[in-house]
């Protein structure tokens, strides 16, 4: 069977495509996977690493701050549009997939849109509860939407979508450290209360300045520990900073094992992303969500709410973070019964078999295609 799997642009994206496809090696040695992404973006260097070939397309996206670059780069995205179309249908034609999965980001609208065309089946997966403007149109021709989140048919048609959850990456939900290795990893005293804060690999700016400002604070608690991943924008700037230096706060460009880090965490500081989210529903963290306001159709703060209803976290907006952030961790983690309870909802609401199962979906699409002698 052939399978082409089209995605990528963050880490959001890339992260479940290769967890799909690992899934899909693992139920059958005998498949062949063809990712593709678009030149020059991040997936193009993730997706070798993690064994797989990938195709680049030529595509963009289109720019809907209109600033003064946007504008321009905007007058090419019809030209690149139509070469990415052209692209894929060769790469369709060549390879002759039997199913083609999408997981959001540029390359899969084009991808999906000719394969489906041509009469591959298709599947999508959408992981934020707000689906993208892409994803809506693509579901018309689509075979199958999976989905992480509940209501979702006020995107998708309702026979097509399957809630299976959005596909982690191993380390994660397979993590067998304890809290004191883990803070021992980091540097951390083993046996201090420990907040994590993730802002992502680039870092959160609001989120950065936030801890910055917040360092009379963080004095006042001693038996409280930070580790601050600020990201490697921001690493040079806020290393700097009178919070950075404090004994029991350690900062870091990134988190080199974010198996590691969840494991150290009490409780966990991050933006709403819909991959952060399914991670930690499945490493069971009491967390603060901060949604990031820059992100198309607001839908951080949709994946956040999805939760907060729940009782399965807390949410701090971006604009009151410098004021909130911190003050709510320390207040959260000085409440064992709140936590207790933040840690209860947020489990039953992880899917650890996502990959798995969405896999199985895609072998299903795949097997009925090659039955039907396509």
């Amino acid at each position: 069977m052939k399978i082409i799997i089209s995605g990528g642009g963050t880490g959001g994206h890339i992260f479940p495509a290769v967890a799909i496809a690992d899934a899909l090696r693992q139920k059958d040695p005998s498949v062949e996977i063809l990712f593709v992404g678009a030149e020059g973006k991040m997936e193009m260097e993730r997706v070798p690493k993690a064994g797989y070939q990938i195709v680049g397309l030529p595509v963009v996206g289109f720019q809907r701050r209109l600033t003064a670059k946007n504008v321009w780069n905007n007058l090419f995205f019809p030209f690149k549009l139509l070469k990415s179309l052209w692209k894929a249908r060769s790469v369709i034609k060549s390879f002759q997939p039997d199913v083609v999965v999408g997981v959001g980001g540029y390359a899969s609208g084009p991808t999906l849109r000719v394969a489906m065309g041509m009469g591959v089946p298709g599947l999508i997966q959408e992981q934020n509860s707000y689906a993208g403007v892409t994803n809506k149109l693509l579901a018309e021709k689509a075979s199958t939407v999976c989905v992480a989140y509940e209501d979702m048919n006020r995107f998708f048609p309702q026979g097509k979508i399957k809630n299976l959850g959005n596909p982690v990456r191993r380390d994660v939900w397979d993590n067998q450290a304890t809290a004191a290795e883990a803070r021992r990893f980091y540097g951390l005293e083993e046996n201090k209360k420990t907040i994590v804060l993730i802002g992502g690999s680039l870092g959160a700016k609001t989120m950065n300045e936030a801890m910055r400002d917040c360092a009379s604070l963080a004095a006042q608690y001693p038996d409280i520990q930070l580790l601050w991943q600020c990201g490697k924008l921001y690493i040079d700037e806020f290393s700097k900073s009178e919070m950075a230096q404090l004994p029991n706060v350690k900062i870091t460009a990134f988190l080199e094992r974010m198996d590691f880090a969840y494991a150290a965490a009490d409780l966990v500081i991050s933006r709403a992303g819909a991959l952060s989210i399914s991670e930690l529903c499945i490493v069971e963290k009491a967390t603060i969500l901060i949604p990031s306001p820059n992100v198309a159709e607001d839908h951080q703060t949709q994946n956040a709410m999805a939760l907060v209803k729940r009782n399965a976290a807390v949410l701090v907006k971006d604009v009151d973070a410098k004021n909130n952030m911190l003050q709510t961790a320390i207040q959260l983690l000085d409440n064992q019964s709140q936590c207790n309870d933040l840690r209860q909802n947020i489990k039953a609401m992880g899917k650890p078999d996502a990959a798995e199962n969405i896999a199985d979906e895609v072998l299903k699409l795949g097997g009925n295609n090659q039955k039907l002698g396509a």
